[in-house]
């Protein structure tokens, strides 16, 4: 049997994969094992940002496997101490938990808003708003909050006290809010949900009910962070709309199974020893993958890269459009981008892997645009030659 056969037999079939095997990555490149070359505009759901076996992130790996690969969080490890340092310095939070992943490290953020709300004997301050067409992972706790009945409707009953507001609309979020609200969770950019932009407005108005209502802001980067809108975390592009709780995972490590949660001063003691753990969480490999990130993203000026490059994505798909009227919209910040199409996302997307591009829908009539952020000019052309003659042949 081959490798899609053994996988049709013997894995779960909760995935609808397209007809490829992937041998070999390199830069941002993937190459089938008869040596076809594909460019990967979606960075495996925007993690591989510096792309695939970057070197530096090979040496870091290799150095750390050869040295210890795993002793538990019940010792300390300097990959990890030094990790936290780091991403402490570069963001501002206090204190940071590492897991395995964009579910898990929102999972854990909502344990934490739980306990906030439980203090001081407030037994009924256990409301969490989260945003219609959100994603937020698939735990039971993470699916309750992604409004999106597709995702949910399977595994009912859901996690008690989730109310849904509508996103980029404020008095949505006023109508739910009371004191009994402990945090309202939401992305700064609807990834899954479209590739929506919150506004300044809206973010700023939702800090400010939290403050009124003593309710934890928490926002999920899992997909927009770690450099992806041109700035580390996309909330840093936002004055005043500071979160309590923010989130983060896919390109954290690279590649490498890793997400966490970030903390401020008024949640930084909420959690206590035995609150919440991760086996695997911080693991040293995983941490010196991500530390090896870090050193990347200011060696070759990585965030600086992501505006310019992705300027010229978004201004070149705009020629497009002005061509053909197939394209709806183009919605984004910097390398998480999204064009509406009118017609299927899944179409389009298939089309584009005949043109040996691979790229991920989000819902029914937009296709994302995740590459790594290493991404060039030249490279970004071959998506728009391709794009060309895929919508030529539609006019």
């Amino acid at each position: 049997m081959d490798t899609i056969e053994k996988t049709g037999k013997y894995i779960l079939n909760t995935y609808n994969r397209y007809p490829v095997v992937f041998e070999k990555g390199e830069g941002c490149f993937l190459y089938t094992k008869d040596g076809e070359k594909f460019l990967d505009m979606g960075s495996g759901i925007a993690v591989t940002l510096l792309g695939h076996c970057h070197p530096e992130l090979v040496k870091a790996v290799k150095e750390q496997a050869e040295t210890l690969w795993h002793t538990s969080n019940l010792y300390y490890s300097t990959p990890v101490a030094d990790l936290a340092e780091k991403l402490i310095n570069a963001t501002g939070a206090k204190r940071v938990f590492f897991c395995n992943s964009g579910a898990e490290a929102n999972e854990g953020a909502l344990k934490l808003a739980r306990k906030y709300g439980k203090q001081n004997g407030k037994t009924n301050k256990t409301k969490i708003i989260s945003m219609y067409h959100s994603f937020h992972g698939r735990t039971m706790a993470t699916v309750t909050v992604t409004a999106q009945e597709k995702y949910q409707k399977p595994f009912y009953p859901l996690l008690p006290d989730v109310y849904y507001a509508e996103y980029n609309d404020l008095d949505s979020v006023k109508n739910l809010m009371d004191d009994d609200v402990c945090a309202v969770i939401l992305e700064p950019i609807q990834g899954e949900g479209g590739v929506h932009p919150a506004s300044h407005d809206f973010l700023k108005g939702v800090r400010d009910l939290c403050d009124k209502h003593d309710a934890l802001l928490i926002y999920d980067e899992v997909q927009c962070g770690m450099g992806r809108t041109g700035s580390l975390f996309c909330h840093m592009q936002y004055k005043d709309c500071t979160p309590d709780v923010f989130t983060t995972a896919k390109g954290l490590a690279g590649g490498l199974p890793m997400g966490a949660f970030f903390v401020n001063e008024k949640t930084e003691n909420i959690l206590q020893p035995g609150d919440h753990a991760s086996t695997f969480g911080g693991n040293p490999i995983v941490a010196a993958a991500a530390n090896a990130v870090l050193d990347v993203f200011n060696k070759e000026n990585i965030l600086n890269a992501v505006k310019e490059n992705s300027s010229y994505f978004v201004e070149s798909l705009k020629k497009l459009q002005q061509k053909y009227n197939v394209i709806k919209d183009i919605r984004g910040v910097g390398f998480l981008l999204g064009i509406e199409i009118d017609y299927s996302a899944a179409e389009l997307v298939k089309e584009l892997l005949e043109h040996h591009i691979v790229t991920v829908p989000a819902g029914t009539s937009v296709v994302r645009f995740l590459p790594p952020l290493i991404i060039k000019k030249e490279e970004i052309d071959l998506v728009l030659n391709a794009l060309e003659q895929i919508f030529k042949k539609r006019t």
